[in-house]
């Protein structure tokens, strides 16, 4: 399987995002693919964009099973969330997990207005009823297989395709 140019893909996020959300939306990105997303999303996009950032691992509902990823980040949310328009964002859709995690971690800090989904890749795999509302593409990846964003030294995006390690079958995504 190819992967599409990373910076193609978030050129098509970043226009949908420019047609549809909230001038005054709150950005909140989920560590750290998505957290690298909202910050730069928040720089392009026209209005003014706080953003924050959620590291879900104690949220997630696999936590026991799968223990803790290797390097944790700090949720950091500098604004009240009550009664804002959030986007929350993240770099690969897969099972709906790592977002109900977020959901519930957002939802700690104060009930927002609503909450709206962007996600660089939705690679398909639903296991929750889950479904992002600004999509960069849509790719269908088999599940032995994880779809990665990284950034080179130049800061731009790049996408990779690696092997799940095992019980990676459901990652977290």
């Amino acid at each position: 399987m190819s992967l599409p140019d990373a910076e193609s893909v978030y050129a098509e996020l970043e226009s949908q995002l420019k047609r549809g959300l909230d001038y005054h939306a709150c950005l909140v990105g989920i560590h750290s693919g998505g957290a690298w997303l909202a910050e730069r999303l928040a720089q392009a996009l026209p209005g003014e964009h706080p953003v924050g950032f959620l590291d879900v691992s104690f949220y997630r509902d696999d936590y026991g099973q799968r223990g803790l990823k290797s390097r944790l980040q700090r949720s950091n949310i500098p604004f009240d969330v009550a009664d804002k328009r959030i986007l929350l964002v993240d770099d690969v859709l897969y099972t709906g997990r790592s977002v109900r995690a977020a959901l519930n971690e957002l939802f700690d800090y104060g009930r927002p207005a609503s909450v709206e989904l962007a996600v660089l890749i939705d690679r398909g795999g639903r296991e929750l009823p889950v479904e992002a509302q600004y999509v960069g593409a849509r790719l269908a990846c088999v599940r032995e297989q994880q779809i990665v964003l990284t950034r080179d030294e130049a800061g731009r995006f790049v996408l990779a395709l690696e092997p799940a390690g095992p019980g990676d079958a459901t990652a977290y995504a």
